[in-house]
């Protein structure tokens, strides 16, 4: 039996602020609603969209079996 990953981004907000317990929440809700189980959770600097700097974030790996 083999296996499939999938790595989500999530970020908080540009202007800075923890991340939001409710949004990762929602995340995880809806993948395993799909059948997909949370493996990792791994924070991050991710690279923003304006300028040189990263906002703090996490990649959320789920995974799920083939077939």
């Amino acid at each position: 039996m083999g296996y499939e990953y999938k790595v989500v981004q999530v970020r908080e907000g540009l202007m800075g602020g923890k991340m939001s317990a409710g949004k990762l929440e929602s995340i995880l809700n809806e993948w395993a609603s799909k059948g997909w189980q949370c493996k990792a959770i791994t924070a991050v600097e991710v690279k923003g969209r304006i300028g040189p700097g990263g906002t703090e974030g996490v990649l959320v790996t789920f995974e799920r079996a083939l077939g």
